[in-house]
């Protein structure tokens, strides 16, 4: 890839790691599509915060569930800013508690948000992506620890993983590449709610670097595999955690 990289979506992009993303790669001068499922306030705010750092942004409501809707995120995106050149497939759910207690609905909602919102994201991307872009997932570092109470959510992202490793092959010719990035315990909501004070403090523990990761731990990460630089790097699972695992 070259210096005419600009445009990047990042879904999930409201809050947490996503929101790091987006403004992580608009910081490197990223025209920056901030995807939401559902809130437009947190998503509205991030683009103000890239605004007012001198970036270029827009919010775009997009349920990646919906392959229509993943259709009509393109669409938006390409007519905001032109062809895009990134896509961060960051939108995810979760839920924590033995897998016997696992309800149909939850369930359900994992399977739709993380592996069939992903797919439907590498899909489109795949179409629509121009030759010599990006596509980056998120997984997690749970997989290779597989730590209970985490079952559903690990399986979907190790079928994010899966697909990554093929996708990669089969854009190769067209010089996309396709990565991965597994964060390890990472201080957003997506791990806070419903996680003892407790918990958190064995996780921490168990972290040889002594806390847990940041949101910009992992949006550098993203920013370097969405760079030039990262080139001769392709199907490939990087995994942030602190030395956990």
């Amino acid at each position: 890839m070259s210096t005419e990289i600009k445009t990047a979506i990042v879904t999930g992009a409201s809050r947490g790691i996503g929101a790091a993303i987006a403004r992580q790669l608009a910081a490197e001068g990223f025209q920056t599509v901030v995807n939401y499922a559902a809130s437009a306030a947190p998503a509205e705010e991030v683009v103000a915060a890239i605004k007012g750092a001198g970036g270029q942004a827009v919010a775009i409501r997009a349920d990646v569930s919906d392959p229509q809707a993943v259709a009509d995120l393109f669409e938006c995106a390409e007519a905001q800013f032109g062809t895009v050149d990134v896509l961060v497939n960051n939108a995810g759910v979760t839920t924590f508690g033995p897998l016997s207690e696992v309800s149909d609905e939850d369930y359900q909602r994992l399977i739709a948000v993380n592996l069939t919102g992903t797919f439907n994201g590498m899909r489109e991307g795949a179409r629509r992506v121009r030759d010599g872009g990006r596509i980056i997932n998120l997984s997690t570092s749970i997989i290779g620890h597989y730590s209970p109470g985490n079952a559903v959510y690990t399986a979907t992202k190790a079928a994010v993983e899966a697909m990554t490793h093929i996708l990669a092959k089969e854009l190769g010719p067209r010089r996309i590449t396709v990565n991965a990035v597994a964060p390890g315990p990472v201080a957003t909501e997506l791990l806070l709610a419903g996680r003892s004070p407790e918990l958190i403090r064995r996780l921490t523990n168990e972290i040889p670097l002594g806390r847990l990761g940041e949101p910009e731990d992992i949006a550098r990460i993203v920013s370097f595999l969405a760079s030039a630089e990262s080139g001769w790097v392709n199907g490939q699972v990087i995994r942030a955690n602190g030395g956990r695992n």
